[in-house]
């Protein structure tokens, strides 16, 4: 079996947050939900998250996201508590069988792929190794620990922390990522033999290599292609620059599945959406969440999707859609808004500073400028004009709106909910609804024209 331990303890102080490390997102995803992932679709049939301070917000985003396959172990916190990387996987004893594979990653490393996960697992399996360290070779290690190699025969010896290495070990460029493969027998052997004897009175999981390595046991080392794969994340300034390489990443395989994006670096895409082909993504463009988007659509510039559906052949230009769908061939925008809870239907017009509310609109309708929708039911072939209001809020309670088929709404109209507009009605400009209107009635609710002649100049 393989078991992944994932170490999520730490407070991250130096993000100055209420929350912890953990739970901060990477392009709409939790560093943690990241991890996960990477371990379970690396080959892992089980991840041990090690969880520590605000535990509570770890979890609850383990059970939000729900995964399967894993474990949360609290380690203790206190004064008189060890600390360090070794002291947080002893934790995970119980859960490691002798012929167990582990793998330990640092729980702040959201741009580690699966691919790395298996590349270090094959190798560790074919050289038939006890441990095998992840490697790489950088031009300024700062902040890394060092890998030392024996000079007879380049084999690992041992990994020292940059605050123990003397200034020979300090010029090493080749550094430790932070993440193992254990032999599950041979990482609970030298658990058990660490101390904390180090200038952080710390159990360092990197000794256990040293003690393997002392008591005969074959360590090894594969080597990372993609440095930026171990970034960690400990300051808010970090957290933008692994996003920045997250966002290239979700960028790249959205236009190699066959999507324009004009400008990538100009344009937001969360983890986890979907475009389809030949659809093209102007600048300025925020797509979030869980939104899906069809073929051959325009969107943006200056848009903003937010967990949504969208048909094809859609424009959306500089608008805001929020927790809606929206059917084939429709153009939203610009300065339209839809909020959560719109349903649009096809070949829908909805235009300039047009907001639509808890409302569904049917096929082939317009609302050209200027309107608001909100709770409303809205037929097919319905033509709304600028300046309607649904008045659907009393000041205590919401009502609904029922506008049937082919119904003509001229502009500035309110219409005062409840209230049922049945189909083929007209309703005349500047009028206030606030009865029902039969089929193919014309409605006209507005004060008689009176022209008072020379009443301005008698006045003054």
């Amino acid at each position: 079996m393989i078991i992944s331990v994932i170490l999520a303890a730490g407070e991250g102080s130096r993000m100055k947050s209420k929350l912890p490390k953990a739970v901060h997102k990477v392009c709409g995803k939790s560093i943690i939900n990241y991890m996960m992932s990477t371990c379970i679709n690396g080959g892992s049939d089980k991840s041990v998250i090690i969880v520590g301070h605000n535990k509570e917000e770890v979890l609850k985003e383990i059970e939000k996201h729900g995964q399967n396959k894993v474990e949360a172990i609290e380690q203790p916190i206190g004064e008189n508590v060890p600390y360090g990387t070794g002291y947080a996987v002893m934790q995970a004893k119980e859960y490691i069988g002798d012929d167990d594979t582990v793998i330990t990653l640092c729980g702040d490393t959201p741009l580690v792929t699966d691919t790395t996960i298996k590349k270090i697992i094959e190798y560790h399996d074919r050289e038939k190794n006890e441990v095998t360290i992840l490697t790489a070779d950088i031009n300024n290690p700062k902040g890394y620990g060092r890998i030392i190699r024996d000079e007879l025969n380049s084999t690992v010896s041992e990994i020292v922390e940059e605050k123990d290495a003397d200034e020979m070990q300090k010029a090493k460029k080749e550094v430790n990522s932070g993440i193992y493969c254990f032999s599950g027998k041979r990482l609970k052997e030298a658990l058990k033999k660490l101390t904390n004897d180090n200038s952080q009175n710390e159990y360092y999981l990197t000794d256990t290599i040293k003690i393997l390595k002392q008591d005969g046991y074959k360590v090894g080392a594969c080597k990372l292609d993609d440095n930026n794969e171990i970034l960690g994340i400990n300051s808010r300034v970090q957290l933008a620059e692994v996003q920045q390489i997250m966002q290239k990443r979700i960028n790249d395989e959205i236009m190699l599945s066959g999507v324009t994006i004009i400008n990538p670096n100009s344009t937001y895409i969360e983890y986890g959406v979907e475009i389809g082909r030949d659809t093209i993504i102007y600048p300025n463009t925020y797509i979030e969440g869980s939104t899906i988007i069809g073929k051959d659509c325009v969107i943006g510039p200056n848009s903003r999707i937010i967990d949504s559906t969208i048909g094809n052949d859609v424009k959306v230009e500089q608008s805001t859609i929020v927790e809606s769908k929206i059917g084939d061939n429709t153009t939203i925008g610009p300065y339209a808004y839809l909020r959560p809870n719109s349903n649009i239907g096809n070949n829908v017009k909805i235009g300039d500073f047009v907001e639509v509310k808890n409302s569904t609109i049917g096929n082939n309708t317009k609302a050209s400028h200027l309107a608001y929708i909100g709770d409303a039911n809205v037929g097919d072939k319905v033509n709304i004009g600028c300046g309607v209001v649904f008045v659907n809020y009393d000041g205590v309670n919401k009502h609904q709106t029922t506008v049937e088929d082919n119904v003509f709404v001229g502009s500035n109209c309110n219409l005062v909910a409840p209230v049922t507009i049945k189909e083929n009605a007209l309703l005349a400009a500047g009028s206030t609804i606030t009865d029902d209107v039969q089929a193919n009635a014309l409605s006209i609710a507005r004060a008689r024209q009176i022209n008072k002649d020379n009443w301005v100049k008698n006045k003054k």
